[in-house]
């Protein structure tokens, strides 16, 4: 006999728990995907639904600590909703504050231009687009792979005419100013423990930034007094503790600098503005 969807999720709740800190959820993320449609249809009509054939090879991928974004192919940040895959970071709520700490620096005027360094799969840039509809932004980053997602998730979201992607270095050979800045660079250490999911499918270019993950934040925070307008901001995430030493790499570009926590009270993001 076929198990409905609510009993097939009570044992894949059970298989996620060793390995997983939301295993409810994830197990209904891949149900509502092997069904075709959306989380909130799975719980309110398809739960006496029966299991269909494929959900246990998908349940297998996440046993296996296949990321869920990489098994259902997108993941929500902020107000959009992204494509993502190897080769990509998977967007994190955590990088939500950096989106927080813009809204509330730009309370009185929006930014009309926007900069994400390393933009991955576009994920700081088009949300920040999506918040700011007068905007037009530039995403860079050294992945083919990324831009090419990222290029993709602004098209189906309709912000491809306000954004433009480049291959780079960081900051190399840009010589615009943008009101706001944005970035979340590579801040883990080479030494670090990374979770299975992570460690073994995620690209380490965007996690590993030398031995005390500050590598690149020691480029970075040189070039971006050349870059940011008068009044704007650039706020970069960093590791949970890692405030001290960017703060310090900030301030010594002539930035005041501001911390910001995480929903988890982690310090997550620094803002750094000219100082007056």
């Amino acid at each position: 006999m076929t198990a409905s969807t609510r009993q097939a999720l009570a044992i894949a709740t059970a298989a996620l728990t060793e390995i997983s800190q939301t295993p409810r959820l994830d197990a209904e993320l891949l149900m509502a995907h092997a069904l075709g449609i959306s989380r909130e249809s799975l719980l309110l009509y398809h739960l006496d639904a029966p299991e269909p054939a494929a959900f246990a090879p998908l349940l297998a991928r996440r046993v296996a600590h296949e990321p869920i974004a990489y098994i259902t192919g997108t993941r929500t940040f902020w107000t959009i909703e992204l494509a993502v895959g190897p080769g990509v970071l998977v967007p994190r709520a955590d990088s939500e504050t950096l989106l927080e700490a813009a809204v509330d620096h730009f309370r009185k005027r929006a930014p009309a231009t926007i900069l994400d360094l390393g933009t991955g799969p576009g994920t700081l840039l088009l949300a920040a687009l999506d918040q700011w509809p007068g905007a037009t932004g530039v995403g860079v980053d050294t992945s083919d792979v990324a831009l090419d997602y990222a290029a993709r998730n602004a098209d189906a979201l309709g912000l491809a005419a306000r954004v433009r992607f480049s291959k780079g270095a960081w900051a190399e050979g840009l010589a615009e100013q943008f009101d706001l800045i944005l970035t979340n660079p590579p801040y883990i250490g080479t030494s670090e423990t990374l979770p299975d999911e992570v460690r073994d499918h995620e690209p380490d270019v965007a996690l590993f930034a030398g031995p005390d993950g500050l590598a690149d934040y020691r480029i970075i925070a040189p070039q971006l007094p050349a870059l940011l307008a008068p009044g704007g901001a650039a706020i970069l995430e960093i590791g949970a503790t890692q405030a001290a030493a960017v703060t310090a790499l900030l301030e010594a570009e002539g930035f005041a600098v501001a911390l910001r926590h995480d929903l988890g009270g982690n310090p997550r993001a620094l803002i750094a503005t000219r100082r007056t």
